[in-house]
């Protein structure tokens, strides 16, 4: 397989409807595409007042968002700011890397978003709701943060 290079700007996105309304967007899962196995790497156009994925921290892969065009709104632990083009934040393993994105510009806004990959599963959290997600090979499920078990109990 031969080197590729493209442009952020340039890459063709495709819409993602699945959420509820205010998170409509369009992505490209670019790394998926150029056969990458070690990193990920999305990219996002998010129009005027909707959003990407709901708040969340990953357990085993490090994220990264680089603002290409326009602004956004960054939800973290610390509070929310605006990211313009040009400007990068890591979010790292665990709830201090939790983040969510939306616009509250009047512009489309489009970010990439570089990762590591979890090469045997991931997990996520979502604060927000109580939930999470685990994937693993020949294993997923997405449910709610219950009430802390002891290892051994329910074992006999």
């Amino acid at each position: 397989m031969s080197v590729q290079v493209f442009n952020l700007r340039d890459v063709e996105l495709s819409p993602y409807d699945e959420g509820p309304e205010g998170h409509r967007f369009a992505l490209n899962h670019v790394a998926r595409g150029l056969g990458a196995k070690l990193t990920g790497l999305t990219v996002y156009e998010v129009e005027p007042g909707q959003a990407t994925w709901p708040y969340h921290f990953e357990l085993n892969e490090e994220e990264w968002l680089l603002v290409v065009d326009g602004e956004v709104t960054l939800r973290t632990p610390a509070g929310e700011q605006v990211l313009r083009a040009g400007d990068v934040v890591c979010f790292p393993i665990g709830a201090d890397g939790a983040h969510a994105v939306r616009n509250d510009g009047a512009t489309t806004a489009r970010f990439a978003m570089p990762s590591s990959v979890a090469p045997f599963g991931d997990a996520c959290i979502y604060p927000d709701t109580g939930t999470f997600k685990l994937d693993g090979p020949g294993f997923a499920h997405r449910g709610h943060l219950g009430e802390r078990t002891e290892y051994w109990e329910g074992v006999e």
